[in-house]
């Protein structure tokens, strides 16, 4: 069973939501990315993220999505839910149903609604605190600038004082390298999985600094995977080595593609039948989608091959 597979750590891709051209939830396609994951080595995915569009999904599709993720994945590997909200009450329902469902973790984002909607700390810690109880199964926290929320060294380490299950972290502000080392320094044995995100743009200096996981996008976990596994055998040069090679990748992912480069990728390669994404999102334009192919098959990761 996965819940024996504590501390997560490692290559977590974050998995997008396939649809079908007409904008419907594609399941068949979402099932062949779990399993494209799996062969390529993730040590677990993330669903219902902001990076898998969560935020344009419905309740009862949120619900649809999970449960094929979840059955589909039946143990193989850790799966993490996103399960963030600004309501505690429906973070909380999110998160219930997540765990009965076979959830191995959760992600949660600080209650916001806008700029000018936010709570104090102590809130934030009750509404932590509430989805632990509903769930029973390890929370990650996301601070991310999305929210708009600044969550400090101190508040992040009383948080996983105050709630048990609150042990691992997803940082990707500015600064994630100084800031996960100064949580790890702060918060000693309650810090159990620093992570990084942002399509591990940061990833060799959030590693120096004492992440044990990063959570990329599904373009090219494979290459990110290898990094990291150099890195856990102490070949820093020939991490940091690999790192030089795949950046341009990453950097062309964020900065130019955001969610949709994964997408692009997976259909190019026939994992996924489209890269659709839900309006007011676009698709890539044709130069910058064939400026993200070329980078990708110069670097050939395995999800160009897998369904070969």
């Amino acid at each position: 069973m996965t819940k024996s597979r504590r501390p997560y750590a490692g290559v977590l891709p974050v998995v997008p939501t396939a649809f079908l051209e007409t904008g419907e939830l594609d399941l068949e396609s979402q099932r062949r990315v779990v399993d494209c994951m799996i062969d390529l080595g993730a040590d677990g995915i993330c669903i219902l993220a902001n990076f898998g569009e969560q935020f344009a999904l419905a309740d009862h599709e949120r619900d649809r999505l999970m449960d094929t993720c979840l059955t589909h994945a039946g143990g193989r590997l850790p799966v993490v839910v996103g399960v963030s909200h600004f309501s505690t009450r429906i973070a909380a329902d999110r998160a219930r149903a997540a765990a009965r469902s076979g959830a191995d973790l959760l992600m949660l984002m600080p209650p916001y609604h806008g700029l000018g909607v936010k709570t104090e700390e102590q809130t934030i810690v009750e509404h932590f605190a509430a989805v632990a109880d509903a769930a029973g199964i390890p929370l990650i926290v996301q601070d991310a600038p999305i929210s708009g929320v600044t969550l400090s060294v101190p508040f992040l380490v009383t948080l996983a004082q105050k709630v048990e299950l609150v042990r691992y972290f997803k940082i990707e502000v500015p600064g994630t390298a100084s800031k996960l080392r100064n949580l790890i320094a702060q918060g000693g044995s309650s810090i159990e999985g620093p992570f990084d995100g942002e399509e591990s743009i940061t990833l060799m200096a959030d590693l120096d600094a004492g992440a044990t996981g990063t959570m990329c996008s599904a373009l090219l976990p494979d290459l990110i995977l290898n990094v990291v596994q150099q890195y856990r055998h102490g070949h820093r040069k020939d991490a940091a080595s690999a790192y030089a090679h795949i950046l341009p990748l990453i950097n062309f992912e964020n900065k130019q593609c955001g969610l949709r480069a994964a997408k692009t990728v997976l259909m190019e390669a026939g994992v996924i039948r489209s890269d659709a994404v839900r309006h007011p999102l676009e698709p890539l334009c044709p130069s910058t989608r064939a400026g993200l192919l070329e980078i990708v098959r110069e670097l050939n990761p395995k999800v160009l091959r897998w369904a070969r």
